[in-house]
């Protein structure tokens, strides 16, 4: 499934599927009450933006940056500033052309102060019908405001198209994603761009074959080690065609190495990653899927380091489609007493299945789930599916792509 599909089905298929009705007293004794949720902005789907499909990132004062797909001046989207305060900036509106259209994974921000991100469509070209095949693009503040520059715009070749999430730099300051379609093999990419003194080069360092190494890049980004290997899942191919978790490793040449760390089987294993990866302090990594479990539901996995390279796996929860929630697309986080926070796309409150923000925390050898947060209660958003990010005072922010005062999506903080 690409991204620009993906951002569609999120936004209907997710709400317009058949509640559960399950036993009150159920949900009161999976629930957390400590936490503390509030809506921060309430999208209005005007020229402030509408569909929030991005996670958030911060600097260094406390404000949050991000994209809408919809919305702004043109109503292509928008990447969107947001103060301490709750004051709410559009920093640029995409105007549907060479600038890209349909902003998905929302921005990195690098030393000084420049956004990077990509758009699923629009662009230069290229070979895609319709509207483009996407672009990777630059915002740099410029006298008072913002300057766009399209970085690279995708041809819908062997290079990919369609990207929909975000981007990594590396020491050397080299961008990362992925592309979900197109490539080599018509099964999407892991790309590069290098910046030059002739601009940005853009190379592919894998191009997914829909084998046992998988297909279609994930939501979530790619994840970077110290040594400068990436990390990432895809959605579907590998071994048992529920997707697979892969390491990239650059070589002596100027080459990358794929590895394959697992191949998901589906259930009652895991299957089908949608989100990014995450590192423990021991090197283990964590992950969400949204289909497999042993309710077909989706997981929370864990895959531990072993002797020559192989990997163990452990499905750490799964999610059983009642008030716990179901199908998450969330990348994970960590907080500091190493309990792990995320979101499930639908499941929760017995009369919305909107979604729900859970914690995973290891008690006795066994990791127990709570719900924090219920969504779909009021004007309070639904379907939250790009996980969460720490603001600099400690508290968890997330985006829902709908719902809010507005019906257009919100920005929301929890306090644990």
């Amino acid at each position: 499934m690409n991204h620009k599909r993906f951002g569609s089905f999120v936004t209907s298929a997710f709400l317009g599927r058949a509640c559960a009705v399950l036993a009150v007293s159920a949900m009161l004794a999976n629930v957390s009450w400590a936490a503390t949720y509030k809506r921060v902005y309430n999208f209005t789907g005007g020229t402030d933006g509408g569909d929030p499909a991005t996670p958030l990132t911060f600097d260094s004062a406390g404000n949050a940056y991000g994209t809408t797909a919809a919305g702004g001046d043109f109503d292509f989207g928008t990447v969107f500033m947001l103060t301490p305060s709750g004051q709410q900036t559009v920093l640029y509106s995409f105007t549907g052309g060479g600038d890209g259209l349909d902003p998905h994974g929302g921005v990195t921000l690098d030393s000084v102060g420049n956004l990077y991100g990509t758009t699923v469509a629009g662009g230069f070209g290229g070979f895609c019908a319709g509207d483009g095949c996407g672009v990777v693009f630059e915002l740099s503040p410029s006298n008072g405001g913002w300057t766009e520059t399209t970085l690279y715009s995708f041809q819908g070749l062997n290079d990919g198209f369609g990207p929909g999430g975000g981007l990594v730099f590396d020491s050397a300051g080299n961008l990362f994603g992925t592309a979900p379609d197109g490539g080599l093999h018509s099964a999407g990419v892991v790309f590069e761009l290098s910046p030059t003194i002739h601009g940005w080069r853009q190379r592919v360092i894998h191009p997914f074959t829909g084998g046992k190494d998988g297909a279609v890049g994930s939501l979530g980004l790619l994840l970077l080690d110290t040594a400068g290997n990436l990390y990432g899942v895809t959605e579907l191919g590998g071994t048992n065609g529920a997707g697979a978790v892969y390491k990239l490793s650059p070589t002596a040449r100027g080459a990358w190495k794929t590895t394959v760390l697992y191949d998901f089987k589906g259930m009652p294993d895991a299957g089908n990653p949608y989100g990014g990866l995450i590192f423990d302090k021991a090197g283990n990594l964590y992950g969400t899927t949204y289909f497999g479990g042993t309710a077909g539901m989706g997981a929370v996995f864990q895959l531990t380091p072993g002797p020559n390279g192989t990997w163990q796996e452990n499905v750490l929860y799964s999610f059983q489609g009642g008030t716990d929630g179901s199908f998450s697309t969330t990348t994970l986080v960590f907080n500091a007493a190493g309990s792990l926070y995320g979101t499930t796309s639908t499941g929760g409150r017995p009369s919305c299945d909107c979604g729900t923000l859970f914690k995973l925390t290891l008690a006795g050898g066994s990791w127990n789930e709570k719900i924090v947060h219920f969504f779909g209660k009021g004007r309070d958003g639904s379907s939250p599916n790009y996980g969460l990010t720490f603001g600099p005072a400690g508290n968890l922010y997330g985006t829902a792509p709908v719902g809010g005062t507005g019906g257009q999506g919100i920005v929301f903080q929890l306090t644990p």
